[in-house]
């Protein structure tokens, strides 16, 4: 741990973000892959109909998401400013707390998940083969539950700790397993692929929740279970931080949900394959966007707890200017070659041509995506949970819910296109307003304790 601490409170906020950010980046992608692959191999070994089902209940399995991001966020945000303070004490309390919650909320997620399937998938406005094939595959998903959540969060630890190479390699293995066992398993199950699909994603996921568990038991140095118990003085500070991350899960499959039902009501059954492709590959170019935040996490918490502030500041800008880099990377291409990414996803090119300009416009702002997740995170990393999740609520639902509810009845399925670009575009204005108040607000303290 003193090696770990040592290089985020003295190495070049540059060559930090390079050393954390590809094996997170690297890790996260693979964390997308599951969903991903589960489309692309249903579509194409089922057909679209399927890859339809896969996508609208993506959104749904944000539940999931949620609860792992709640416990891991917090928890990490925790780890790292307890390791700028050298506090042990605390250090040993993380594992301990953080498997009773995954088990009680997992508990509870699966439990509605698999009752409610039909009822959740409805919301996204999903009907006739595609709900059908939508519930058969998320119930299974459901049953999966405790594995994927114990092992997203405890990956988030790991981060939180600095330990970027070891937590991708944790999630590559259970990725690769998936991209393995999807095809083998769709074919195998025959008429009943959509099953092997899902089976092949809680397969790989309870593999992966086990390495992750004997990691912590027997090879961890720093972080490792101690007493298996709820600990109520760390409740406060985990859901203070981990609800903005959260309520970014949860917004998420709130937002999607109705643009589905949005696209299915102003567009029909091709619109919301166009709308579910869309997404799927939206989600898989934001991820590295992700993965790059859980560099910045222990970058900025370690620093913070160590109340070093002027690198605080210094990193995070290095970070935001790097994620905004690497948000062009995906804007570029899909500007260019919008037919070439749509047809990943959808093989019926008359419906692919109907979705071009749309698809480039829902992109249209994406590069500012790279600010919001960093400006988020950097909030999550100081504690301060309020702002981060302002910014959170403001993007998915203040702002996004009656705009995405109203604007199509007035301008039509296009208003569904372009809603989301809008709101992104007066929310990256209002973080930056936020960013700028907590750094004089950091140069203040800094002067007086100076």
């Amino acid at each position: 741990m003193n090696k770990n601490r040592e290089e985020l409170l003295q190495k070049q906020p540059r060559e930090l973000m390079f050393k954390l950010c590809i094996p997170a980046i690297l890790g996260m992608v693979v964390i997308g892959l599951y969903s991903f692959m589960d489309g692309v191999f249903a579509g194409q070994l089922i057909g679209k109909n399927a890859m339809g089902a896969v996508a609208v209940a993506y959104p749904i399995t944000f539940l999931n998401s949620a609860i792992a991001t709640l416990i891991g966020i917090g928890s990490s945000s925790i780890l790292s400013r307890a390791i700028g303070k050298n506090d042990q004490e605390t250090i040993n309390k993380i594992m301990g707390n953080l498997l009773c919650l995954v088990l009680i909320f997992s508990i509870i997620i699966m439990s509605v998940g698999i009752v409610f399937t039909k009822e959740l998938l409805l919301l996204t406005g999903a009907e006739g083969e595609i709900l059908e094939l939508g519930i058969r595959y998320l119930r299974i998903i459901f049953m999966g539950s405790i594995f994927v959540n114990f092992a997203q969060s405890a990956n988030m630890v790991m981060r939180g700790e600095g330990i970027m190479k070891k937590a991708m390699a944790f999630m590559t293995i259970g990725a690769v397993l998936n991209i393995i066992l999807d095809p083998i398993l769709i074919m195998a199950f025959g008429e009943h692929g959509i099953e092997g699909a899902a089976v092949a994603t809680i397969t790989s996921q309870i593999i992966q929740a086990v390495i992750t568990m004997f990691y912590f038991i027997r090879k961890s140095k720093n972080v490792r279970f101690h007493k298996i118990q709820i600990e109520r003085t760390l409740l406060s500070e985990i859901f203070s931080v981990g609800v903005s991350a959260m309520m970014m899960q949860v917004m998420s499959m709130v937002q999607q949900t109705l643009m589905y039902r949005m696209a299915a009501k102003y567009g029909g059954n091709n619109q919301l394959i166009l709308m579910g492709a869309t997404l799927r590959i939206q989600a898989l170019s934001f991820i590295p966007l992700w993965g790059m935040s859980q560099g910045l996490q222990p970058v900025v918490g370690t620093n913070y707890g160590a109340k070093l502030f002027s690198r605080v500041k210094k990193c995070t800008n290095i970070f935001i200017l790097g994620a905004t880099a690497l948000a062009l990377v995906f804007w570029i291409p899909i500007q260019l070659f919008p037919e070439k990414v749509l047809s990943l996803m959808i093989t019926d090119i008359s419906i692919v041509n109907q979705g071009i300009t749309n698809f480039r416009i829902m992109y249209s702002t994406f590069p500012v995506l790279g600010t919001f997740i960093m400006g988020v995170t950097f909030f999550q990393s100081i504690g301060n949970g309020k702002n981060a999740g302002l910014l959170v609520l403001l993007r998915q639902i203040i702002l996004f819910v009656p705009a995405i509810i109203f604007l199509p009845s007035i301008v039509g399925i296009s208003a569904v296109w372009f809603v989301s670009p809008l709101i992104d575009g007066i929310v990256f204005v209002i973080l930056v307003l936020l960013i700028s108040k907590e750094y004089k607000k950091m140069y203040t303290i800094s002067s007086i304790e100076a």
